[in-house]
């Protein structure tokens, strides 16, 4: 074998105790509880402060590059993917420029990021108003599914799917099968609402009311049933959508759901006014909120953590005026996803196999990736060494994406990566290694 790796503590199948792993060709050829004596060229043991996890699989990944380079790229959104464990991402095909609607347009992604990542990446198509005719020819050209709006997505070129729309999209992935992930908020329902300006975080979270998210939920829930497609909610944020969501799939509707470590990390009533780095859509709401997120995940209603990493380059923040209206929405996350959800998770009783199931195992399984998510035999050799007992002040100058903007910024956090393998060979940052994945490849 080319690697074997002895852990005191690993995350497996069998749930977490001492493994001992073998690598060959970039593959897990060989797993066995305990630490066992398995030779090969390379031997790495592993402290005895630190876990084998996993490489971490997040499928909600903002890269924006072509087109918008300046506010990320593959290069620098794949280095802090690995710094933070994740050794695959999937792109979302809006902010690049042209956004992945059509096969001619994933091919211009496609070589925008060919020989400059650091993880594997694969890619979702969009879906938008006119394009349901290249649905499926981008869906066979190795898409993982496609994403809409169901209102304005924040940048014109790619517009949202009103009510037929949905409709019309679901029907046509339902007949071969394709998944529809849905930022899901009313547009109706944000257009009453009171309009976002100035410093105030009271006024930016009344103007994405719980009632938007619920509502187009629901919306999701009922184009889903009628059509038979399988359709996923992106970034939950409402934890009033969890009876909605457990009731539709007691009633056999294909739905999944994903929350994002800002909504499990921070509330609302701590954000000070003008800090525009804690600004995203749909906000992060009150404390009572967030428990009940975390029920949702302990109960199985919520499937999957994920980043929803959304970057910008600072003016965007409108650091100057701190004016939340005028400020761009995303956070930029996807180094401390990790460690972000580990400090929570723990202080609630949970364990790193939970983190594992909700942000390697589950995420990997709704893209349909069978080679990742897992310590197994069989799969790639994608993992990383955790050390969930170290603790740091996050330093946002000292993140791997481009630009120094994080609501994470002076958090302390638990946990640190302190190694990521990617197909059996650690991941420097200095060369290139990642995959352009496809769908049913991986």
């Amino acid at each position: 074998m080319d690697l074997v790796v002895r852990a005191a503590r690993a995350v497996t199948a069998a749930g977490e105790g001492p493994a001992t792993l073998g690598v060959d060709g970039g593959r897990i050829v060989a797993l066995e509880q305990g630490i066992v004596d398995l030779s090969a060229d390379r031997v790495v043991e592993l402290a005895a402060d630190e876990v084998l996890l996993p490489g971490l699989v997040d499928t909600h990944v903002h890269v924006n590059d072509p087109g918008r380079a300046e506010w990320e790229g593959f290069e620098t959104a794949t280095r802090a993917a690995a710094a933070g464990g994740v050794t695959t991402i999937v792109d979302m095909p809006l902010n690049s420029l042209p956004p992945t609607v059509d096969v001619a347009a994933l091919e211009v992604k496609r070589k925008a990021a060919s020989g400059r990542t650091h993880v594997d990446v694969g890619f979702w198509g969009g879906a938008i108003p006119g394009n349901t005719g290249d649905l499926r020819p981008l869906y066979d050209a190795g898409v993982f599914g496609f994403k809409c709006f169901l209102l304005h997505s924040g940048v014109d070129e790619f517009p949202p799917l009103d009510a037929a729309g949905l409709e019309a999209a679901l029907r046509e992935l339902a007949s071969f099968d394709a998944l529809m992930i849905v930022h899901a908020e009313d547009s109706d329902a944000i257009d009453a609402a009171p309009d976002p300006h100035g410093e105030k975080y009271t006024d930016f979270l009344g103007s994405r009311p719980r009632g938007a998210e619920n509502l187009a939920i629901t919306h999701v829930i009922e184009a889903a049933r009628r059509t038979g497609a399988r359709a996923h909610v992106l970034h939950l944020s409402s934890s009033d959508a969890l009876p909605l969501i457990a009731s539709a799939r007691r009633e056999s509707v294909a739905l999944s759901v994903e929350t994002c470590p800002h909504y499990l990390s921070f509330v609302a009533e701590e954000i000070r006014d003008g800090a525009t780095q804690f600004k995203c859509c749909p906000p992060i709401r009150e404390a009572a909120n967030r428990e009940l997120l975390w029920q949702g995940l302990a109960d199985g209603v919520i499937d999957t953590i994920v980043s929803d990493h959304s970057p910008c380059t600072p003016e965007l923040k409108q650091f100057d005026t701190g004016d939340f209206g005028l400020a761009w929405g995303g956070i930029s996350s996807l180094q401390l996803g990790l460690p972000a959800v580990w400090t929570q998770a723990r202080q609630r009783g949970f364990g790193l196999a939970d983190v594992v199931r909700w942000m390697a195992e589950r995420p990997a399984a709704q893209v349909g990736m069978t080679r990742k998510g897992h310590l197994a035999v069989g799969y790639d050799a994608d993992f990383s060494v955790f050390a969930p007992d170290e603790a740091f002040v996050v330093d946002v100058a000292a993140l791997k994406h481009r630009n120094p903007v994080s609501a994470y910024d002076q958090r302390p956090l638990a946990g640190v990566v302190r190694g990521t393998w990617l197909r059996g060979s650690p991941v420097t940052g200095d060369e290139p290694r990642g995959e352009l994945l496809t769908r049913g490849n991986c």
